[in-house]
């Protein structure tokens, strides 16, 4: 063998070794922890933010997928859930939407917007002992809210306590003299 072979025979070895060094410290593509992160190169925000656009151009589910996947990034974002919880609730699904509303509550107790909502779920279901019980959480947190009271009248009429109606949508009307719809409400209890 001349030197030149044996040079070409002592690269092509030692090359040969690198790549099965390199094949060794490869994983199994099977092996590999699949998350969020390797299946959507975007940030939960961006997703929240291109799912916002969507529900502004009427895309529920369009909205919905890309918060599911916001969600599969980010968990325990009480903002990603409540807009699930949102979406899931126009679109008729109570039962999944209120799953959802307990999750972003359990992370942001003081959030009167998720108790209005909950509470708005149980008058629709007939539970009005559970409504109650999130409208006057939600009144402990901001009892300036007219939306509130007028929630609570609106639950209080299906559960036909048309006096202590009557008081809330007063109320409603005394913290905002213009709400319309109180003003309706409460002529209907004359």
């Amino acid at each position: 063998m001349t030197v030149l072979q044996l040079l070409m025979l002592g690269a092509s070895a030692f090359f040969a070794f690198k790549i099965f060094e390199h094949i060794q410290t490869l994983q199994d593509p099977q092996e590999e922890e699949k998350t969020a992160n390797t299946f959507s190169p975007f940030s939960p925000e961006a997703l929240v933010k291109k799912a916002d656009d969507a529900f502004e151009a009427g895309e529920n589910q369009k909205a919905l997928a890309l918060l599911n996947e916001a969600n599969a990034k980010d968990g325990n974002n009480e903002e990603i859930l409540f807009k699930i919880a949102y979406i899931l609730q126009q679109s008729g699904d109570d039962e999944e939407s209120l799953k959802y509303y307990k999750h972003a509550l359990s992370l942001d107790k003081e959030n009167e917007i998720i108790h209005n909502a909950m509470a708005s779920l149980y008058r629709k279901k007939g539970e009005f002992t559970s409504a109650k019980i999130h409208l006057k959480a939600s009144l402990e947190i901001d009892s300036s809210n007219p939306i509130t009271y007028f929630n609570y009248g609106n639950m209080l009429v299906d559960a036909d306590s048309k006096e202590e109606a009557q008081g809330m949508y007063e109320k409603a009307i005394e913290l905002d003299p213009g709400f319309v719809e109180a003003k309706v409400e409460l002529e209907k209890l004359k």
